[in-house]
């Protein structure tokens, strides 16, 4: 929307490379006559060589009294008195103070998304918190009511008796989204404010001369109000001038002895604001005529699109030159998850859409400030009939594209695109499951974000056809707008009925921005991801992915008012039983077999590496290669847990597979039944070492060529494991997001075969909301964690920080089996193994 303009002709505007554009913004009603109407520029050079004087307070301003002249002319019979202005929130600042000193009272009532004005006066009548925050308004003695709500104002005059100077209103709300009243409002309303001995104050800066089809809004129900201010299309488009019109009934001494400005009422303003009066009434009000009938045909033609897209367009509003097109955009009315609706639901579509019709269409409009879903149609007063029938087919291929729910298309002039087909419309989805609110059923939240750029395209597919560098240009254009917002919604219900109701929150982050962005700022935007789902209702959140990194699995969190789980319990429970049943389909042993976990240190790693370390035959821990010697001692004590763990099974009478790491242990000779030292441990660690069935190190490259199996469980974004790291015929299980193994082995090595690990099937397969690349039902084992944690009213924190808790684990995996949640069938590099490629794998194993 920031496009510079080099000059301005009538209805258009040029750029620097002389594309022309056709406003239909006109400075928000500022430019009755478009860009640098000859005719005024021909006033100020009379004044020019008039040489008449511009500023002569106290004496007699000539230009200043002709104009007031002819504003009560021109204006509702019954206004006798003018005060100029510069503006039209000084214009309103100087009706609040006549009617305050006219009456002695010092109330203000206004409405509900109105707009006055960013002045302190006009400020507090302004009808929106979000302007005023920061500065001290509402200042005492400004109240609200509803627009249009004739009851609401009767209730509120007869309860304050004697509170009110002045009810200020615009006969049709301009920032608040071309808010019509009911007809006989603005008469019934005058009406109520006389008999409490309040004034009437009609703010007619937007729609007043011609706007709305005729010289003054308040005309079309013969109403004269108290106090009416104008200001905008009084200047002509080249001076500012804002004025005040009242009654004799409004006017007092006590206002007008010590009202003054400097600059109000100077020559060269009011000289062009005669110009414009006579302008617009000459020829019996023509222009003003031709306003009235153009804008009933470009109504018109706004309603038959509304018609022909009743799923975006919700309505259209308005009078003559001053209309507004409201947008009905959401998840429910695509039935898929769409960026779109993420914009529309934290009001930024409206922006997006008039950049759209900007760049691509050459047609200028606007959002209106207050009513966020609301796109204003404010052309000049000039314009024609054909230019309203060109806004109108740049708005039906807007329209088109919007109602596809085609992200892509209006992105595109954002992101260096060309242009391409667009997608057919859509007829409206299925709406979300939505919350019961009784107590029986669980609430949970998962906050989720897109980890690689391919889940903008799973979460919005539209975006399909876009490419890594398209799809990083637009997470950058709008990753720092955007504030963390509900995805999906789902109902689980388990084996045994139990329910649970699920939202799946995104923030707004892909993993390459937590990792650059300082720890402070992740956190932050990781909690208020967290509230929002606290908010909404849900007892437990689980922290996806990289939300579960930056917040150091969840402890920097802890203080949080919900319970809180990483998932990584249920993800080490997914990880070894998707390993333990490749291994049976392939025919192969754990116990004759070398595993290496990539990222042995991690809390997965680490209990995966326990889990294993039971049946498997060898076992390498693999440390980061970046700190060596750290690494090191992590993975020494991950070893001395390991150890640990394999003798307490040991007393509790576990038999293990022969030559298996476990049986290793058993025979290195009798142990201590209770009192085992770190002596002991680190004896252990050494014999198993010395034998070669326990490696620890932090060169992949030279022990992944040695490992038969293969799980990977960093936090990296780097592709650690490469085609030619590893051995023939190994498995790898890719625990990590993002993947940690490269796409290129799938080409280079058809022997190797990589599943993703961490993938469940959730009982009933219930649509998830977001497909998270998965089929129907299918979702991450950290997700699933959550699911069986909401379902049993487990609400406490679960699978925090780096010590993960066996007894946890071992629970997490006896009540997932009990509410039927299951390991999926094998995945490969974020898609279903066909039979064709399992069968390939199961004839290389049997052939060696």
């Amino acid at each position: 929307m920031d496009k510079r303009f080099v000059k301005g002709e009538g209805c258009f505007l040029h750029d620097a490379e002389d594309r022309r554009y056709l406003d239909f913004v006109a400075a928000y009603g500022a430019l009755p006559f478009g860009f640098n109407p000859p005719e005024l520029w021909q006033v100020l050079h009379e004044v020019e060589q008039r040489l008449e004087p511009s500023f002569v307070q106290p004496s007699a301003l000539d230009a200043a009294g002709a104009l007031a002249e002819k504003l009560i002319e021109k204006g509702p019979p019954g206004l006798r008195y003018v005060t100029f202005a510069n503006s039209g929130a000084e214009a309103v600042e100087a009706a609040i103070k006549l009617c305050r000193a006219s009456t002695g009272r010092l109330g203000i009532l206004t409405t509900h998304n109105s707009f006055h004005g960013k002045t302190l006066g006009a400020l507090s009548a302004t009808g929106n918190d979000h302007y005023q925050q920061g500065f001290g308004a509402p200042v005492a003695g400004f109240e609200r009511i509803p627009h249009g709500d004739l009851d609401a104002l009767r209730q509120v005059l007869e309860e304050r008796a004697g509170q009110f100077a002045a009810f200020l209103l615009e006969p049709i709300q301009g920032e608040g989204g071309i808010v019509v009243p009911p007809a006989g409002y603005l008469a019934a309303a005058k009406e109520l404010c006389h008999a409490h001995g309040v004034l009437f104050v009609l703010d007619e800066i937007q729609t007043g001369l011609g706007r709305t089809g005729h010289l003054f809004a308040c005309e079309a129900e013969g109403v004269t109000p108290d106090v009416m201010t104008v200001a905008k299309a009084l200047g002509g488009g080249l001076l500012p001038i804002g004025a005040m019109l009242y009654t004799e009934a409004a006017y007092t001494e006590k206002f007008v002895l010590k009202h003054s400005s400097t600059f109000a009422g100077n020559t060269l303003a009011c000289r062009v604001g005669l110009r414009v009066l006579e302008m617009l009434t000459r020829d019996d009000r023509a222009l003003v005529r031709q306003v009235a009938e153009n804008g009933a045909f470009l109504k018109a033609g706004l309603e038959e699109l509304r018609l022909r897209y009743p799923h975006v367009l919700r309505a259209v509003r308005g009078q003559g030159y001053l209309l507004g097109l409201e947008f009905q955009v959401d998840l429910d009315s695509y039935g898929h998850a769409s960026l779109l609706a993420v914009l529309a639901e934290q009001k930024n579509l409206i922006p997006l859409l008039s950049s759209y019709l900007l760049e691509v269409e050459g047609l200028r409009v606007a959002p209106t400030l207050n009513g966020s879903q609301v796109m204003r149609i404010e052309p000049p007063l000039i314009a024609t009939r054909e230019m309203c029938a060109q806004a109108l087919g740049a708005l039906d291929r807007m329209l088109s594209a919007l109602a596809a729910g085609d992200t892509a298309e209006l992105v595109h002039h954002l992101l260096g695109m060309e242009s391409r087909p667009r997608l057919p419309a859509l007829s409206p989805g299925q709406r979300r499951p939505a919350r019961t609110g009784t107590p029986q059923e669980g609430r949970f939240a998962f906050l989720v974000h897109p980890v690689t750029l391919s889940n903008y395209t799973e979460f919005d597919r539209s975006l399909g056809e876009l490419q890594s560098d398209e799809l990083r240009r637009l997470s950058h254009h709008f990753n720092d707008l955007i504030t963390p917002f509900v995805a999906g919604t789902t109902r689980i219900v388990a084996d045994d009925g139990r329910t649970a109701y699920g939202e799946f929150i995104v923030v707004p982050r892909t993993a390459e921005e937590f990792l650059r962005m300082p720890s402070t700022q992740a956190q932050a935007e990781v909690r208020a991801a967290v509230d929002l789902a606290r908010k909404r209702g849900a007892h437990v959140v689980g922290l996806g992915a990289y939300t579960s990194v930056v917040t150091r699995g969840g402890l920097s969190l802890r203080k949080s008012p919900v319970a809180l789980t990483t998932g990584n319990s249920y993800t080490v429970v997914s990880a070894v039983d998707a390993v333990s049943q490749v291994m049976r389909g392939l025919e192969l042993q754990l116990s004759e077999s070398t595993v290496a976990v990539v990222g042995a240190t991690g809390a997965i790693g680490r209990a995966t590496t326990l889990l294993l370390a039971k049946e498997v035959g060898r076992l390498i821990l693999l440390g980061n290669p970046a700190r060596p010697e750290r690494s090191r001692l992590r993975l020494l004590q991950v070893a001395l847990e390991l150890c640990q763990f394999l003798v307490s099974q040991l007393q509790e009478g576990q038999a293990f597979p022969a030559g298996s790491l476990g049986e290793a242990v058993r025979s290195l000779g009798p142990l201590p039944m209770n009192d085992l030292t770190p002596e002991h441990l680190v004896h252990l660690v050494a014999c198993l070492e010395q034998q070669g069935q326990l490696v620890l190190s932090t060169e992949l490259g030279d022990m992944l060529s040695q490992a038969d199996v293969v799980v990977t469980a960093t936090s990296s974004v780097e592709k650690l494991v490469t085609p030619e790291l590893l051995k023939v015929g190994a498995v790898v299980c890719d625990l990590s997001r993002p993947p940690n193994v490269s796409r290129a082995v799938k080409q280079a090595r058809p022997d190797v075969l990589v599943i993703d690990g961490g993938v469940v099937a959730v009982p009933g397969r219930p649509e998830l909301g977001w497909s998270f690349g998965f089929e129907k039902g299918l979702a991450y084992a950290c997700m699933a964690e959550t699911m069986i944690l909401g379902l049993d009213h487990h609400y406490e924190d679960t699978s925090l920080g780096a010590d993960l808790n066996l007894p946890t684990i071992l629970r997490l995996r006896q009540r997932g089996e009990a509410l039927g949640f299951k390991t999926s069938w094998f995945r490969s590099f974020d898609r279903p193994l066909s039979v064709t490629e399992w069968d390939h794998h199961v004839k290389l194993r049997q052939g060696a």
